[in-house]
């Protein structure tokens, strides 16, 4: 399953041709994204993340299981740029449960590793924008997942420090 898994997001990140990869409507299907179990919260109908789990909005999912899904982002910073989303709607992280919160970044390794295998990257940035203040602009909890490469100068101090030699 994991060399499968690991397959399929290659093909979203380099596409070409390949015999081994099934077609992906046969891979993955829609959820039903759901509120937090015990909860009398009801989900917006307007964030991006739920119609997306609920198959009602475009995403290319790369993973998922019960709790949560990994999907490429729509205005990736670098080639491969993914998100971890969980299938119940949190609007941040400090309102995720811890349960949730783990059973996330227990996909961080295998994730990060296939990413940056596909994408030929050498690093990855994890990143979590919880507020307003810190950049969120979805108010549905997720994780980035960003491959790097060395001197891609992605950030801008890296920018000044490596492209172009002030410190």
């Amino acid at each position: 399953m994991e060399a499968r898994r690991l397959a399929l997001l290659y093909s979203h990140l380099c596409p070409s041709p390949s015999p081994s990869v099934p077609p992906f409507s046969s891979i993955v299907s829609p959820s039903a994204c759901a509120p937090a179990p015990h909860t009398n919260q009801t989900l917006p109908d307007d964030c991006v993340f739920c119609l997306i789990i609920r198959g009602q909005s475009p995403a290319f999912k790369l993973y998922e299981d019960d709790t949560c899904l990994c999907i490429l982002d729509t205005r990736p910073l670098s080639r491969g740029h993914s998100l971890i989303i969980p299938k119940s709607h949190f609007s941040s992280l400090d309102v995720t449960p811890p349960s949730v919160v783990a059973v996330m970044c227990s996909k961080v390794p295998f994730l990060g590793n296939a990413i940056m295998k596909a994408t030929g990257s050498d690093s990855f940035n994890l990143l979590v924008n919880n507020g307003a203040a810190a950049g969120q602009v979805i108010f549905h909890t997720h994780i980035h997942i960003i491959p790097r490469k060395a001197d891609d100068c992605l950030w801008t101090s890296e920018f000044y420090r490596v492209c172009i030699g002030v410190l």
